[in-house]
């Protein structure tokens, strides 16, 4: 399990200079979104309860990297718990193809299977206990920089 302040994942993409642009959709194809990442993806399988039951496969970005494309009337949104995390479905399919995560506020969260084939050269999958999220929410932060600071 990942865990502790430093994050290796995000050391690996941030180094790696083979950024694609991959794109994706929900099931229906009315919500599209493209977003820049490395074509070798390192994605968390988180245990807490919603992603458990949803099946996501976490890819945390700056907002930076992330375009809506289509559909930005067709989202809906579910909140929970503290309400920070911005769970944002499709609402005619269901499909949840990216969100605005609880630890990365700044910053969009893909769900690697929502990603159109044929741009992801290589898919590594890391657990995350996000079902003891609070311990370890820490190891997440960084993922969303995006190295711009203000000031």
């Amino acid at each position: 399990m990942l865990r502790g302040a430093a994050c290796p994942m995000y050391a690996r993409m941030s180094a790696n200079p083979d950024v694609v642009t991959h794109r994706g959709a929900c099931h229906c194809g009315r919500v599209r979104f493209e977003v820049e990442a490395p074509a070798e993806i390192e994605a968390l399988d988180c245990n807490c309860s919603m992603c458990r039951l949803s099946g996501f496969l976490h890819l945390i970005v700056p907002r930076s990297a992330f375009r809506l494309m289509a559909g930005e009337s067709e989202l809906t949104e579910y909140r929970f718990g503290t309400g920070v995390a911005r769970h944002l479905f499709c609402r005619v399919c269901g499909v949840k193809g990216f969100y605005v995560p609880r630890s990365n506020p700044d910053g969009i969260d893909v769900n690697v299977r929502a990603l159109d084939r044929g741009s992801v050269r290589k898919l590594t999958v890391t657990p995350f206990d996000g079902e003891h999220w609070e311990q370890h929410a820490d190891a997440l932060r960084a993922l969303s920089d995006d190295g711009v600071r203000d000031g």
